[in-house]
């Protein structure tokens, strides 16, 4: 259906400006648009006029500011320290999560994926500190078109350990969804 299509949409570009490397869009691509681009017509413009595809601009517009914003998510990219697994053989519940590190001093960004259409609550994440973890971006968030699961802007790490690091974060996954996560300053 065209609800998870978007989703969809969201959780590969989520994904994509998650990893390492340099990020690569097609013509329309921010647009949502359904039809290959020509060079003999303009793009789809007249899409941004639906809320879905309105969301998928605006989703990709954040992404771009948070990849600038955030050392971690672009200081390292070539280098394998700029890149952990948290874990990647939740087959069981189909979701990727990983850290994103950049220079020394910068802090790093949680990125945690869910690829099915089944909300995951509770779901327990670990991370190398404990603080805040504030909710950065959300696909799923109402502003880009989803359903509005979420973690209410973040959560307090547990001194609870998980995935072999000393604290977790018990997290509402959404469907189809690409949440980033980020230490408050002065947290680390």
């Amino acid at each position: 259906n065209d609800w998870e299509k978007f989703a969809n949409l969201r959780l590969l570009y989520g994904y994509m400006w998650a990893q390492s490397g340099k990020k690569l869009l097609f013509m329309g691509g921010e647009l949502a648009q359904g039809r290959e681009w020509s060079h003999e017509r303009s793009l789809d413009w007249h899409l941004l006029g639906n809320h879905q595809h309105a969301g998928v601009s605006t989703w990709i517009e954040d992404l771009n500011r948070l990849l600038r914003e955030n050392a971690a998510l672009h200081a390292r990219d070539f280098d394998p320290g700029g890149f952990e697994w948290i874990d990647a053989n939740d087959a069981d519940t189909s979701v990727f999560s990983f850290l994103r590190r950049g220079r020394e001093g910068d802090p790093e960004i949680l990125a945690v994926l869910n690829f099915t259409p089944v909300v995951r609550e509770r779901y327990r994440v670990g991370v190398p500190h404990g603080g805040f973890w504030r909710e950065l971006l959300n696909s799923d968030a109402q502003r880009y078109g989803g359903s509005g699961w979420g973690n209410l802007g973040g959560q307090e790490a547990e001194p609870m350990a998980a995935h072999g690091r000393p604290y977790s974060l018990s997290l509402t996954l959404p469907p189809l969804g690409a949440l980033f996560f980020g230490p408050e300053p002065g947290e680390r």
